[in-house]
């Protein structure tokens, strides 16, 4: 393979986004036993709330704030209050998928660039990369909090081409495990895309990544042999 740039996503690509432990750790503090009913009601208000987030109809803080307004009410407590120790919680609780550090070093090693698109939120996702020392790793960085856009807007995919100098289109790779917005939105930029699809999930009609893998061991063995 003859990628110069791999650009990745975060959560559930080289982190374990595990929303449910984390809700419990934050929940736990409040008191409540946040059992699998809550998280599923959660999940009926929060998962059209991204995909307002991510097709541009709503802010990151419409969305991070709406998605705790019941429990405020039920708790007393600011929903951004909710939302701030629901991110801290995520933090404490980050590991890296498995692969993911082995997989970055060789890349270094190689000379390989790497970036990171996100669409999650800049303090969960700075604390985390600082907290598995990946920091140094990732230029650039894009958070679409941060830009105003998300993936799969093309401006959040054009905005870290010029951060990196414009390469060629073919050299850079898209890394993502949401084929909607991390390959959808890399095929739109004319990016080369990999789906990584550890659960062997169904490619959704008329997305047709470059590449699939379902581990990043595989991954690294198809960039690097």
């Amino acid at each position: 393979m003859n990628y110069r740039w791999i650009l990745f996503d975060a959560d559930d690509t080289l982190f374990h986004f595990d929303a449910y432990q984390g809700l419990r750790r934050m929940f736990e503090r409040h008191a409540v036993d946040f059992t699998p009913a809550h998280y599923a009601q959660y999940q009926e208000i929060n998962k059209p709330l991204w995909v307002d987030y991510q097709n541009g109809t709503i802010t990151a803080a419409e969305l991070q704030t709406t998605r705790f307004e019941g429990w405020a009410r039920r708790l007393g407590v600011a929903a951004a209050d909710l939302n701030e120790a629901f991110l801290l919680a995520m933090a404490e609780i980050c590991t890296l998928l498995p692969g993911a550090q082995a997989l970055i070093d060789a890349l270094d090693r190689a000379g390989v660039r790497m970036g990171l698109i996100t669409n999650g939120f800049t303090a969960l996702q700075l604390a985390r990369l600082e907290r598995t020392g990946l920091r140094e790793h990732f230029d650039p960085l894009v958070i679409s909090e941060q830009l105003g856009v998300a993936k799969p807007d093309v401006r959040i995919f054009e905005h870290a081409l010029d951060r990196m100098g414009q390469p060629p289109r073919e050299q850079v790779l898209m890394v993502g495990d949401n084929p909607h917005s991390d390959i959808l939105g890399g095929l739109n930029a004319g990016l080369r895309t990999c789906w990584f699809n550890p659960h062997g999930h169904e490619a959704p009609e008329s997305i047709a990544p470059h590449h699939e893998v379902r581990s990043l061991h595989e991954l690294q063995a198809l960039l690097l042999g």
